[in-house]
């Protein structure tokens, strides 16, 4: 008898093309609000972003040539050409794009990791001040963490770090993150066997570049413990 592949969950494809960030318009809107509602969509998201890092690793860079850019800042009104808004945008010059191989990489890492048998990961929501600041999935087979922000709104002095506090109670070090993007953190294999379910983590506000002491330093701005799916 011949094996049946089950098809990938609605829910899962969406999340897997926000990961991608295939979707535009209102549809990506609706999916971004989604995730910042929905702990579980969240994490479903973060868990496809990590997937799809060894594949974007291996994809030579393409740089966009400079007329591309010239016709965006053309296309611009005149008060945005000069403004901060379009000095902070200039940044993106510097990033590459592999348009092609990227979108036949992600699609080949869509088809087998959406068919492939998943090991669940540990997951948690981030809480504090009646808000969902990030949501956290934990990849126990590479040992990492991915870190998607939810309702997190960017502190203009201090960055958020992030802490794995095991049943001992001692916070442990284990990145900072991004009010902008999702984040990837290879946890320490000295910490590997203390993020088990039940572990919290928690996210403090620290100086620029992180604690300079190995501990929380600034406040404690959310907590969340860590479950099995």
């Amino acid at each position: 008898m011949s094996d049946v592949t089950a098809p990938v969950p609605e829910d899962d494809l969406l999340a897997a093309e926000l990961a991608l960030g295939v979707l535009a318009g209102a549809e990506r809107a609706a999916a971004l609000q989604r995730a910042a509602r929905e702990a579980s969509f969240a994490s479903a998201v973060a868990a496809w972003e990590e997937r799809f890092v060894p594949w974007a690793a291996e994809i030579a860079e393409v740089s966009a040539p400079p007329s591309v850019w010239e016709r965006i800042v053309a296309a611009l009104p005149a008060d945005k050409q000069t403004s901060g808004w379009w000095q902070s945008l200039a940044f993106w010059r510097g990033l590459s794009l592999a348009t092609g191989a990227l979108a036949a990489a992600c699609i080949g890492a869509l088809i087998y990791l959406g068919n492939a048998p998943q090991q669940a990961p540990l997951t948690a929501g981030i809480d504090g001040d009646g808000r969902r600041h990030f949501v956290a999935t934990i990849d126990t087979r590479s040992s990492s963490i991915a870190v998607v922000p939810a309702a997190y709104s960017a502190d203009a002095t201090r960055e958020p770090e992030l802490w794995l506090i095991p049943a001992d109670g001692k916070p442990r070090p284990l990145g900072m993150l991004r009010a902008d993007r999702a984040v990837t953190i290879k946890i320490p294999s000295e910490l590997a066997a203390l993020t088990v379910g039940n572990a919290v983590l928690a996210v403090s506000l620290e100086p620029p570049g992180g604690s300079p002491t190995g501990s929380p330093t600034g406040p404690v701005i959310a907590t969340g413990k860590l479950t099995n799916l």
